[in-house]
């Protein structure tokens, strides 16, 4: 099998929008968190998430391309961009068949969505615009980052909740690695920020109603967050022959289901998930440095992933650095996997170990070392990135840092 590299990713955030912003507000230990912005939160309980704030998309697309694109559309192909011009790779009509594509979402196009639902039963509007269901599908994304960037190989869209946009990558790295394909342009991307997708989440009464604190004694809950993050992959070979910067090596792709409860998360379903990453990266636990958690700030998920790290890490876990990067940009759903792989990459590549913001008294029930409030510079040689969502749907990346 074929060694998988990562040579260009893009990101669109609450903590900005491309991996320099990024970046700059990890080292500063700068969340994104803060007030409601984009919608009315009168009728709201919930009045925080984290909003990608200044997001102009006429500086980034013609008014006939917006007709097409919903806002989670709009934040894939920004991301897909980015990662394009950052490899350096250029599409062919040789490469293109060979180029796979796929971008997952969660919940799709939720603001075409609601936008119909008003016209129809608020304004009382026969119609709906004619583009409202490319808008609206989750694959909408896939379709427009392939057809933006020319890739004519496997594309298609995955929703596995909040871990869709790591089943994304792994798919993409599996693709690769096995020779379907010799580039995968993979993440995920989601806008999920409109009346009714929050008062969905306000109803299941997981939401933090101020701010998001993984791992603490006192967290309230999750905080909604949106964009995207997009990430080419390619065969180190390839990579080599046309001197491009590597950012990381993929090395191993995990997945299990909890076959248990639709809400509360299993423990031994994700410590599955995570020993199977590790055995299809052919290496022991000792050699992770550090865990990018999923670390959501809600009771059940954030003492469910400690006990999954100790099941799998042993007397090796209180060594390992943990963050939840979700402190800072929030919980993205189906993108929030690849906006967390990029603090990943950064972590082995640069030696920037994202902490866990927003970190007071820790839960006794949560033993670890969650890196909080300061990032750290060491060098990380392994790192994982995990991703478990509703319903029980696993998914952890292995990265390595790569040093020739």
């Amino acid at each position: 099998m074929r060694r998988v590299v990562v040579t260009g990713m893009g990101v669109v955030s609450a903590i900005g929008t491309g991996v320099d912003q990024y970046r700059e507000a990890i080292a500063g230990a700068k969340g994104g968190i803060g007030p409601i912005e984009t919608i009315s939160t009168e009728r709201l309980t919930v009045r925080t998430a984290a909003e990608v704030k200044g997001f102009d998309p006429a500086a980034h697309f013609t008014q006939t391309e917006l007709t097409a694109l919903d806002r989670f559309s709009q934040f894939a192909l920004v991301a897909a961009r980015e990662a394009m011009a950052s490899s350096g790779l250029t599409m062919d009509e040789t490469l293109a068949p060979r180029a796979a594509c796929i971008v997952g979402s969660g919940a799709g196009g939720q603001l075409t969505i609601e936008e119909g639902f008003r016209r129809l039963y608020e304004e009382g509007k026969h119609r709906v615009p004619p583009l409202t269901v490319p808008r609206y599908m989750s694959s909408a994304a896939v379709s427009q980052v392939s057809m933006a960037l020319g890739l004519k190989g496997p594309s298609f869209g995955v929703s596995s909740a909040c871990a869709t946009a790591t089943h994304a990558i792994g798919l993409g790295f599996q693709m690769v690695r096995g020779g379907l394909a010799d580039v995968a342009v993979v993440g995920g991307a989601e806008a999920p920020l409109s009346m009714g997708c929050i008062k969905s989440w306000e109803a299941l009464r997981v939401v933090s109603k101020d701010t998001c604190r993984p791992f603490c004694k006192d967290r309230t809950g999750m905080v909604l967050g949106e964009g995207a993050g997009i990430f080419v992959l390619e065969t180190l070979d390839a990579a080599r022959r046309r001197g491009a910067p590597i950012l990381a090596e993929v090395i191993g792709f995990g997945m299990s289901a909890d076959a248990g409860d639709l809400l509360s998360p299993s423990p031994e379903g994700a410590a599955r998930a995570v020993r199977a990453a590790l055995d299809d990266a052919a290496i022991a636990p000792e050699v992770v440095t550090y865990v990018n958690a999923h670390g959501t700030g809600t009771a059940a998920n954030d003492g469910a992933e400690t006990k999954a790290i100790h099941q799998v890490f042993g007397a090796h876990a209180p060594t390992l650095m943990v963050s939840s990067t979700k402190s800072f940009h929030g919980h993205a759903l189906g993108a929030s996997g690849a906006i967390e792989l990029v603090a990943t990459v950064m972590a082995v590549h640069d030696g920037l170990v994202a902490p866990t913001l927003n970190f007071t008294t820790p839960d006794p029930e949560c033993d670890l070392d969650y890196v909080p409030n300061d990032p750290r510079h060491e060098q990380v040689d392994v790192a994982l990135s995990n991703s478990f969502a509703f319903g029980g749907l696993n998914a952890v990346l292995a990265v390595r840092r790569f040093a020739g």
